[in-house]
């Protein structure tokens, strides 16, 4: 009996770890889709104020995804302050996430354009958490090639997500100059022109390999348990 419990316990925190991971899987670009088009083009607006419940409900997802994820290897200490950062940005997201449909409604108000400032400073920090959630996960997989691949590619997601403000702090500190050179005023202006695509073509990368991650993890998990044929 004492053999049992502790196996049908970890069979369990290992079925929680794996719908947390494809919670986290499907619910990331649900969220990205949802928040930039709720922003932007205020594609719920048929619902009135009812569309600011979209992006609560995707960011919610995500967080709902690590809390189920929390319930495996609770002694690991490293692990759980992984998790635990990766959870406070992800209340922090719920929070702001209202602020992206107010913000559309009513763009002249400076202190919802900075609601949403802080909250696309804060999606990226987690998923640049979330990567590292990733690499202490698998540093207690027994799958070596796996914790090698996911090292590889969270070292290399984090330094996309290190450029991507650093390109924010350029472009900003650029266009506060009055009379810019020739090259540099053109390329403002495109960057202007295009500023959601561009921001959008930087966060994809690194959002689709964060995705091929959970779910190289979650499939070895899961022929850990039920074999490679499951």
């Amino acid at each position: 009996m004492s053999e049992t419990a502790p196996k049908t316990e970890l069979m369990r925190s290992l079925g929680r770890l794996v719908r947390g991971l494809s919670a986290l899987f499907w619910g990331l670009p649900i969220a990205l889709v949802v928040c930039v088009q709720t922003a932007s083009a205020n594609w719920l607006e048929s619902l009135g104020h009812y569309g600011l419940i979209a992006p609560l409900v995707v960011t919610s997802l995500l967080f709902y995804g690590l809390w189920l994820m929390s319930d495996f290897q609770k002694q690991e200490r490293i692990w759980m302050l992984a998790l635990d950062r990766a959870k406070i940005l992800g209340l922090v997201n719920i929070g702001l996430s209202p602020f992206l449909h107010w913000h559309q409604q009513l763009p002249e108000v400076p202190f919802f354009y900075h609601a949403v400032s802080v909250m696309s400073l804060s999606a990226l920090l987690f998923l640049f958490n979330l990567n590292l959630v990733l690499q202490r996960l698998t540093a207690m997989l027994p799958d070596e090639t796996l914790r090698e691949e996911t090292k590889v590619f969270t070292t290399l997601n984090s330094a996309l997500l290190v450029l991507i403000p650093a390109f924010l702090a350029v472009y900003f500190t650029l266009s506060q100059i009055r009379h810019p050179p020739q090259p540099v005023g053109v390329l403002l202006r495109l960057v202007d022109l295009r500023s959601q695509w561009v921001l959008l073509s930087l966060i994809l990368l690194p959002m689709a390999i964060t995705m091929s991650l959970i779910w190289k993890i979650k499939e070895a998990i899961l022929a850990s348990i039920f074999g490679p044929e499951h």
